[in-house]
């Protein structure tokens, strides 16, 4: 008898046939695919030599990474030290949404906070952005209109994830005097802002109504390492841990990766800037010369870049299997939002260069290809 799989093992089944190809060349995910500066290999190597793995970490983090991530945001506050950035949202959530709350959120936006919002059993609103009418972004008059007595938590990812926007210090202050009028909360998730020219964090503004999530995944490239932070006023750190699925710490060797990572940070953002822009500038007078496609959005303030696709007639979900049959992974925009979904695919841009090239030579023959596919399966 012939089992049928559910959704999570489909999902599972793809990423770990993806994972097993060790000639993959990732950009799909946004992961840093730069080979690592040594001071962090070296920090991890020597966790391992000394055996630290085998007790657990502080249920907050090492304090000295502790201190090192709030003093890196140059804000006021306390760090939660999590397994990844989607842990710090996910414990944030959890902690402040019930029914009867709303979790207003932008449309395209990354997709898993609202998700937790919606487990717990809160409202999620989405604001559309997508488009050169609001130039991809949220504005306060939109936010304004959306939000009540019954809003709970504003999410911002900032640089937006997928378009690659980001805000100015101004709109920043004006999202969080919005929260405030209604007693919400202004989530930043500042995962990409070390990508992002003149980025704010919104408690430089207000570190009592706004908090900050952080990610080791992007700027550093510890993606598996599964390492973050949640940064915000003490007394809110507190009632979070409380709701903490890292209650017995996070990853003792990612947070010496973590913390080496943060002292050679000046140094190794220059390779990784200088890398993540000649890639993006590859693409885009790659994607200048083929009719139907164009960049959304530049200078992406992130590492990718968001390609409309519309105008092609091809559907993006055929275009990334084709790019998957050649062993490149990207991303379909309906991972991001079902409503703009079917109109851009999403490419990351910190790796080798080598890599970009690689989708640059074959995206002419990649739109050829994905004309003709009849059976694309599932994308996650």
């Amino acid at each position: 008898m012939t089992q049928t799989l559910s959704g999570p093992e489909l999902r599972n089944q793809y990423f770990d046939q993806l994972s097993r190809d060790d000639q993959l060349i990732w950009m799909g995910q946004n992961t840093n695919h730069i080979p690592a500066h040594p001071a962090v290999t070296a920090a991890m190597k020597a966790s391992i030599d000394r055996g630290e793995y085998n007790a657990y970490a502080p249920p907050l983090g090492f304090e000295s990474l502790r201190a090192a991530i709030v003093k890196d945001l140059g804000v006021e506050g306390s760090a939660l030290v999590t397994e990844g950035g989607v842990n710090a949202l996910g414990t944030l959530v959890r902690a402040k949404m019930r029914p009867g709350q709303t979790f207003v959120t932008t449309d395209p936006t990354w997709k898993w906070p609202g998700m937790f919002a919606t487990q717990m059993g809160a409202e999620v609103v989405e604001l559309p952005i997508f488009g050169p009418a609001t130039q991809y972004k949220l504005t306060a008059d939109a936010l304004r209109a959306s939000v009540d007595d019954r809003t709970q938590l504003i999410y911002l990812v900032d640089p937006n994830n997928p378009l690659g926007t980001t805000y100015s210090e101004t709109e920043i202050g004006d999202f969080i005097g919005i929260a405030k009028s209604v007693g919400a909360l202004l989530v930043h998730d500042c995962t990409y802002r070390d990508f992002a020219e003149n980025h704010v964090p919104a408690m430089r503004l207000d570190p009592v109504n706004a908090v900050c999530s952080t990610s080791f995944s992007k700027w550093l490239g510890l993606a598996g390492m599964r390492i973050g932070a949640l940064v915000g006023a003490p007394d809110l750190i507190a009632e979070c841990a409380g709701f903490s699925s890292s209650i017995l710490g996070a990853g003792v060797v990612a947070q010496r990766g973590a913390e080496a990572g943060l002292s050679v940070k000046a140094e190794w953002m220059q390779t990784v800037l200088s890398v993540n822009r000649r890639n993006q500038e590859m693409i885009r007078d790659t994607v200048a010369g083929i009719p139907g496609l164009e960049i959304l959005v530049w200078p992406s303030q992130a590492n990718f870049l968001c390609i409309g696709t519309e105008a092609t007639g091809i559907t993006p979900e055929a275009i990334v299997e084709a790019f998957r049959l050649e062993g490149v992974m990207i991303r379909q925009g309906k991972y991001h939002t079902a409503r703009f979904g079917d109109s851009f695919i999403k490419v990351s841009t910190t790796v080798p260069e080598a890599w970009s090239r690689r989708f640059c030579d074959l995206l002419p023959d990649m739109l050829v290809r994905a004309r003709s596919l009849t059976d694309v399966p599932a994308l996650f």
